[in-house]
């Protein structure tokens, strides 16, 4: 998976300004603006934490750096597969939590077909909302945010059944803890989106 991954929280109402096939282009353009500050290789991005803009969009997205991921689409990805080979061995309440948490954000879902993008807000014109990975609503984000608050006391169950199903120490989301936390991040995500009524998205550089 050589797939790189950028996740913001955004304004719904400042996209929504935009026509439709805009909408994008309007966040990309803040995105890569010179005077965001969002792009000062000299200095790393604190790991775990919200990235603010400088400049004129200041006040409408922020990027999240997840914590030992490199910006890479691998870590989720491979979330993904330690809880397929997991959740079959977890608790039925444990089991419908991140089935809708993780179907919702970065897991294709048991028939390989769950989708990541709500309809109708970014223009599904592959020539337009290229590199469009996620894209959740502050509806969507809501529910999210709900489900994982269930979930998220409920995970130290899943110790026995992951060590013997899914850990593969030394790989990529080998162990629990690289589990639990990949998931705590997209938490961070998901309250800090929930609270300001924004929504999430995922885009590959």
């Amino acid at each position: 998976m050589g797939l790189d991954i950028s996740v913001m929280i955004a304004d719904w109402s400042w996209l929504g300004e935009a026509p439709q096939r805009e909408r994008l282009e309007r966040l990309r353009d803040a995105w890569y603006a010179d005077e965001t500050g969002l792009w000062d290789y000299g200095t790393p991005e604190p790991e775990g934490e919200f990235t603010w803009p400088q400049g004129p969009d200041s006040t409408y997205f922020a990027l999240y750096e997840f914590r030992r991921t490199m910006d890479s689409f691998k870590a989720h990805f491979w979330a993904g597969e330690r809880w397929e080979s997991v959740r079959d061995y977890a608790d039925p309440q444990v089991r419908a939590g991140l089935d809708a948490l993780l179907i919702g954000l970065i897991w294709d879902g048991p028939d390989g077909e769950a989708q990541h993008i709500d309809p109708d807000f970014f223009c599904d014109d592959p020539e337009i909302s290229y590199g469009m990975l996620l894209a959740r609503s502050p509806e969507s984000v809501r529910e999210l945010a709900t489900t994982w608050e269930r979930v998220e006391p409920l995970l130290g169950g899943l110790s026995a059944a992951f060590t013997e199903h899914a850990a593969n120490p030394g790989r990529s989301v080998g162990e629990l803890s690289e589990f639990t936390d990949l998931l705590e991040d997209w938490g961070r995500v998901l309250n800090e989106a929930e609270r300001r009524g924004w929504g999430v998205v995922g885009l590959s550089q």
